[in-house]
């Protein structure tokens, strides 16, 4: 009974948590302030997760889990379905700041984070490689396998991810990401692309 309560409390946490960096971003998700959204004080928080970086750390893992929910397993995941999660996550920037800033302090050694993006990298490589087999089957048109090109649609998806948060007026991430997708299926040029002005014009 009392781990479901801990448990209970600990999914409330983070959907405070969401919440709060959905508000204030990365620098403004204070424990302080995901605290007293929960009626709890910050000493009492650290009870349940020690450190702001523990704390994010599973906010990004409830997010991930979040993403594969509804239909959105990553065993079936499609292109198409990567196509709506970026639409998605141009739509709260909050989380995909705290995940690129946490991201990129995780490549140092002994960071609280380093162990969860390098264990989530693997398993995206692996997701991305089925979703691209399942696209594609063993060549991609340019010639790659799938597992070649896997680190590719990740490195573009989460590379796009912090051009757009330093300059959302000239990244336009979804459009940019249908690009990269029309590249992969050697359809031609990036005006070809499905949802990009022009695509449905007559050549």
């Amino acid at each position: 009974m009392a781990r479901a309560r801990s448990e209970e409390r600990r999914a409330e946490i983070l959907r405070a948590a969401l919440e709060v960096i959905a508000e204030r971003g990365y620098r403004g998700a204070a424990l302080g302030a995901v605290a007293e959204r929960v009626g709890l004080t910050q000493q009492g928080l650290l009870h349940y997760f020690p450190t702001k970086e523990a704390l994010l750390v599973a906010v990004l893992g409830e997010r991930d889990r979040w993403d594969t929910s509804g239909g959105r397993d990553r065993e079936n995941w499609r292109l198409d379905l990567l196509d709506s999660l970026v639409e998605y996550n141009a739509m709260r920037p909050g989380i995909v700041q705290t995940f690129s800033a946490l991201l990129g302090e995780s490549v140092t050694d002994g960071h609280p984070a380093r162990e969860f993006f390098t264990e989530r990298y693997a398993q995206v490589r692996e997701n991305m490689a089925r979703v691209l087999r399942l696209e594609f089957g063993d060549r991609l048109p340019g010639g790659l396998t799938p597992e070649r090109a896997a680190p590719l649609l990740t490195a573009v998806m989460d590379g796009l991810q912090y051009q757009w948060l330093l300059d959302p007026s000239a990244v336009d991430m979804p459009g940019a990401f249908r690009d990269f997708l029309a590249l992969l299926g050697g359809d031609g040029t990036a005006e070809d692309a499905p949802g990009r002005p022009g695509a449905d014009r007559a050549g």
